[in-house]
């Protein structure tokens, strides 16, 4: 199998998404701010995190178990990941998020970037899923958890705007 960096424009097409879900996490960071936040409310989002955060680690484990670094590139017409690319991407994700967590607790402003996209991304991992599996006819990789993940994203979406002032 090529190395990942050989195979950028299938992995830049496939997590393009997540960019748009990035640059809204962006302008939410910038836009509001938690520094008026309840010691609470911060502990609040930061254990919603951490529950998303464990439907995120059963979302990757069915994705990976049903080969989605191979099926989502091939429905889009390009190469597939390696197992070992999607293994470091997610992992590397789950790791900013849960340190994140700690950022929340302590209404650290730059950790909520990371909380912010990965509040959007899971929502639109809810909406994603359902249209691969349309695009594919038929189950795809990531559809059995994605209604869990959509709902801890929508969840800590909106303790993130309760805990945030604008």
């Amino acid at each position: 199998m090529c190395a990942w960096w050989m195979n950028l424009g299938s992995i830049a097409l496939g997590t393009s998404a997540l960019l748009v879900a990035a640059i809204a996490a962006l302008l939410l960071t910038l836009a509001r701010s938690p520094e008026r936040s309840s010691p609470a409310a911060r502990e609040r989002a930061a254990r919603l995190l951490l529950v998303g955060i464990a439907c995120q680690c059963a979302h990757f484990a069915e994705e990976f178990l049903t080969r989605f670094y191979e099926r989502l590139p091939a429905l889009l017409g390009r190469s597939a990941w390696s197992s070992d690319f999607f293994v470091v991407f997610n992992v590397f994700w789950i790791g900013v998020w849960v340190l994140c967590a700690l950022g929340v607790r302590a209404g650290f402003r730059p950790a909520f970037f990371p909380v912010w996209f990965f509040a959007i991304a899971m929502v639109g991992n809810g909406i994603a899923h359902p249209a691969l599996a349309i695009a594919a006819r038929g189950y795809f990789p990531g559809l059995v958890t994605a209604p869990v993940v959509a709902i801890a994203g929508l969840a800590l979406g909106r303790e993130l705007l309760r805990l945030t002032h604008g």
